[in-house]
């Protein structure tokens, strides 16, 4: 008896080509899968290879504009078949999601105990209690299971931590108690720490209350940590399946190479400053990295004895404390620490965003005004590149548009046109002109990132920022950005200094690592001693967090 099944399910979508004709767009192709009761399933594929598509169908959560075909069997129930009054009372009862964007899946204006009972409270065969503390012991007890405080019954979602509010999202998926618990990147831009608890959680759950769990991610690090059994989808088909062990220590398809290759391991001399690119590459940009000796230079940015305090209804609040900071030209440092750390505070102070409560930031040895002028020129040559390049970009501009508004801002002189299609082309949109109209819901993730890079390289700046970069991309796109970020500074001798929870994308790409927690810079060093000869407790149990396919080879051992 399988939990779930895909029986040669295809599944397309009704859209549009650019002139605007209609057109049908085959997501899915015959796929076949089959879950066994009490077993695991990843599903491994980049943006846009369908994964997300198949497993909405499971429950009937897809457009009007999608047309499925083949057969979906949950439990003994062909999902295809049901009524919508049926697939209402399956939903949560018998199979149940927890979805990638825990705060957008929350209702941010109520308490996330209420948000739990009410799947409860559907599903109560009893009719359904009312009230506002109906369910709450049930609610305290399923938190209480993923390792949440009793008082958070009572918090809004933006009072909790990204881990938890993944936390809750687990929670809410288990309060009819299913059969099958489905997990859309359950821990995409979580920090390692967070990364490892929540997967840890998962396992356990899965195994104590005797379900199954079907994950899709494109990490398969975090798949080999989870899963029995692994399927990589690649452009709506099934490429490769298999027990999880043979998958990772022995890939036979190339997306699937490429996908194990994307997985940065720490202390592989192979991927020391090369971070791994997409192997079927984009037309538009290339991806090959040559190393060259480090060109680090005279001091740019730096920050003496920073401190920001906060007080707040528990207290004062240490954000940032007595933080010294040091960053050269064509140096990319990395500062590294997981959600909470003070990481954002620290970077909004160095950007001007924030006055510090003590000490002071500098920019080739002067220290920073808080005059708005000389803000501005500031911001022009020390430029912020954003986590989530959606929230960045107006989705109702172009991409010219976009990029040109710093130019007007500036009020850099020369021809606009030329410095828009000189960006796009240091950012690798090529060819540039193909951009200029395209709006940023038309341009995949790794696109919208360059776009992103390409608004920040338009002002020629002198220093980049670029606070979690990767955090949201795919595996081989995430290497695609890394290589653009080495390249700008082999290139152009452009230093960047790269806030991430990642400790590959240090491994990757940094000249030197900055370790941060409670506000504290508790280690900083060259890349290869914090990582590979960590002397901090913090930096070591990071380190140990970090989810893996297997370790390097030792010197004098076979690669």
């Amino acid at each position: 008896m399988y939990a779930l099944q895909f029986e040669g399910v295809s599944i397309s979508y009704r859209t549009r080509d650019e002139s605007g004709e209609p057109i049908e767009f085959q997501a899915v192709k015959d796929v076949t899968l089959r879950l066994p009761r009490r077993g695991t399933l990843g599903i491994a594929g980049e943006s846009g290879s369908g994964k997300s598509t198949l497993i909405m169908s499971a429950l009937r959560l897809l457009p009007e504009s999608a047309t499925v075909t083949g057969d979906i069997v949950l439990g003994d129930k062909k999902v295809n078949e049901l009524s919508w009054g049926q697939v209402r009372a399956v939903r949560w009862k018998e199979a149940s999601i927890v979805f990638q964007g825990a705060m957008h899946s929350l209702n941010p204006v109520q308490r996330v105990g209420r948000q739990i009972a009410e799947a409860m409270r559907l599903h109560d065969p009893k009719g359904g209690r009312n009230g506002k503390d109906a369910y709450r012991r049930e609610v305290a007890g399923l938190l209480a299971q993923v390792d949440l405080p009793a008082h958070s019954i009572d918090a809004y979602p933006h009072e909790l931590s990204g881990g938890q509010k993944q936390r809750v999202m687990i929670a809410m998926a288990l309060a009819c108690d299913p059969e099958l618990i489905i997990a859309d990147e359950p821990t995409t831009a979580l920090d390692v720490i967070v990364q490892e608890r929540v997967l840890d959680l998962l396992t356990r759950l899965v195994k104590e209350r005797g379900m199954s769990l079907l994950m899709i991610t494109h990490d398969l690090s975090v798949l080999a940590k989870t899963c029995d059994e692994i399927a990589v989808l690649y452009r709506g088909e099934i490429v490769e399946s298999g027990p999880s062990r043979e998958i990772l220590a022995n890939p036979q398809h190339p997306h699937t190479r490429a996908l194990t290759d994307a997985v940065p391991v720490i202390g592989d001399e192979k991927s020391r400053l090369n971070p791994a690119s997409r192997k079927q590459s984009e037309p538009g940009h290339t991806t090959a990295v040559s190393v060259v000796p480090d060109s680090s230079g005279e001091e740019i940015l730096s920050a003496d004895g920073l401190s920001v305090h906060f007080h707040t209804r528990i207290g004062e609040v240490r954000a940032v404390d007595g933080v010294d900071l040091s960053c050269k030209e064509g140096e990319i440092t990395v500062l590294v620490g997981q959600s909470g750390s003070g990481k954002t505070t620290l970077v909004r102070t160095v950007l001007g965003l924030q006055a510090p409560t003590v000490g002071a930031v500098r920019f080739r040895g002067r220290a920073l005004s808080r005059k708005q002028r000389e803000l501005r020129d500031y911001r022009g040559s020390v430029q912020f590149v954003l986590q989530d390049p959606m929230s960045a970009l107006n989705p109702k501009h172009t991409v010219y548009e976009i990029i040109a508004e710093g130019i007007r801002v500036q009020r850099l002189d020369g021809d606009e046109r030329e410095r828009v299609r000189q960006a796009l082309l240091a950012a690798e949109l090529s060819p540039p002109e193909r951009f200029f109209t395209k709006l940023p819901q038309e341009l995949s993730g790794g696109q919208r990132q360059r776009v992103v890079i390409a608004g920040a390289l338009a002002l020629e700046p002198e220093f980049l920022i670029a606070d979690e970069p990767v955090a949201s991309l795919d595996a081989s796109v995430r290497g695609e950005i890394l290589a653009l970020l080495l390249r700008l500074k082999q290139e152009r001798g452009l230093g960047c200094l790269v806030i991430t929870h990642d400790l590959g994308v240090a491994w990757n790409i940094g000249d030197r690592v900055l370790v941060m927690h409670r506000g504290r810079i508790v280690e900083s060093g060259e890349a290869e001693d914090v990582l590979l000869r960590p002397q901090h407790d913090y930096t070591k149990q990071l380190l140990a967090a970090v989810p893996t396919m297997g370790e390097p080879a030792t010197e004098g051992e076979p690669a």
